[in-house]
């Protein structure tokens, strides 16, 4: 599988990352195990974690349970050195650590949780779940407030974690850093601090990017080119929207499909209506539908890694194959079409 560099300075990774949010929940540790061979067979080596996981739903006794998983493929002999991994501190009001907000001693607590569950020394980047002050994420955009925050502590809190982060970089426990669900304000601030010298400058940002939720093609673009961020596009199949198993009236078992408002408004007769024009667009190219939407992840004017994730082994496998696809002019211009008639399907 291609390989590419993220950020200015990180390292050389496949151009798919492993996603494992369902490990230990949707995904039993064996198949879990399985789908990481699978993976690693393709010529994948990036894997993201994190300390909250698994997902659907977050609890608090299953906190690290992901990262255990991922800890015991590694002691059965499964070639760390291989592999570029990603994990993540969860943030203010989460289930990790009593829901403590990011600070300079939390973020030791949370890494040294992180690495022993992971069996390893170090990892290759860490990232900051989300922002302390709140995020526009998942929806939230439709009422997004920020009137409420405080700049001079943001900064404050931030100086304090870039501090911290050079002394995690300087002892090798980490490699570099990045964000995750933060806008274009807070990234900014980020690369100024490092900049000045306070800290390391993030390298990554992770947040939600598909051809049904585009938020980041705009200012975050803009930024991630000129200043050497790549993001790292979660829901790359617009959170299985995308995958074509979300048909007409077709409703799989154990679906979270949603023509209700309590999933973040996903799947409302908007977002049918979208994802009903791109299934159009791969039918008469001839291509499958998820393969067809990661394949467009990687066209994208700025630099950019889809996570992939899958709840089994065969729908890994499908996603897979989106790396090796190559979208024809025709399909882009159809695609370019289909965006501007639903902007934002949810």
């Amino acid at each position: 599988m291609r390989q590419v560099k993220i950020g200015a300075d990180g390292p050389e990774v496949s151009v798919l990352c492993l996603g494992t949010m369902t490990f230990g929940n949707q995904t039993p540790e064996a198949e879990a195990h399985r789908q990481i061979d699978m993976a690693a067979a393709r010529g994948v080596n990036f894997m993201d974690t994190a300390e909250m996981y698994p997902v659907n739903p977050v609890r608090v006794e299953t906190v690290g349970r992901t990262e255990e998983i991922i800890g015991n493929w590694f002691r059965k002999g499964g070639r760390r050195g291989d592999w570029v991994v990603a994990t993540k501190a969860g943030g203010q009001g989460g289930q990790a650590r009593g829901g403590e907000p990011i600070t300079g001693a939390s973020i030791r607590r949370a890494l040294e949780g992180s690495l022993r569950r992971l069996g390893t020394d170090h990892v290759e980047l860490y990232q900051f779940h989300w922002p302390n002050r709140g995020s526009y994420m998942f929806r939230q955009n439709w009422g997004f407030d920020p009137s409420r925050q405080d700049r001079a502590a943001i900064l404050a809190n931030m100086a304090e974690c870039l501090e911290t982060l050079a002394s995690l970089k300087a002892e090798g426990r980490i490699g570099h850093w990045g964000l995750s669900n933060e806008s274009a304000w807070g990234m900014a601030q980020w690369i100024r601090l490092a900049n000045e010298g306070l800290g390391p400058r993030p390298i990554t940002l992770q947040n939600e990017y598909s051809l049904l939720c585009r938020l980041y093609d705009t200012d975050l673009a803009e930024l991630g080119h000129n200043e050497g961020v790549t993001l790292l596009a979660f829901s790359p199949a617009g959170a299985g929207m995308l995958t074509g198993k979300y048909v007409g009236d077709v409703t799989p078992e154990s679906s979270r499909r949603v023509n209700q408002p309590d999933l973040n408004g996903r799947m409302t007769a908007r977002s049918a209506v979208a994802v009903d024009a791109y299934m159009k667009i791969a039918q008469e190219a001839g291509l499958d539908l998820q393969e067809m939407a990661i394949a467009w992840t990687l066209t994208r004017p700025f630099p950019v890694v889809p996570i992939i994730g899958a709840t089994r082994d065969w729908h890994l496998e499908n996603a897979l194959k989106g790396a090796d696809v190559v979208l024809g002019q025709d399909v882009l211009k159809a695609i370019a079409v289909a965006h501007k008639a639903h902007p934002m399907p949810y």
